[in-house]
């Protein structure tokens, strides 16, 4: 399962970070992304969520925690 979210996120973020934690049917989900420049955190948050949502419709995935971070870019 870990694997398969971790897939999923990459497809949805191209070149991305991804880090995924699972306990049971929770899932802590950090994503490092340029993607994310310019973004609220909701947004951030409802664009990873779109990755997994099916899996949360169905309940294999009961709780989501998700870190969604802009790159540091300051050189």
């Amino acid at each position: 399962m870990q694997e398969t979210i971790v897939e999923r996120v990459a497809d949805g973020f191209p070149g991305a970070s991804i880090n995924v934690e699972l306990d049971g049917n929770r899932a802590t989900i950090e994503v490092t992304s340029e993607a994310f420049v310019g973004m609220s955190r909701v947004k951030k948050q409802q664009a990873v969520y779109a990755c997994i949502q099916d899996f949360i419709a169905d309940g294999t995935l009961h709780a989501v925690t998700i870190k969604a971070i802009e790159p540091d870019v300051r050189g």
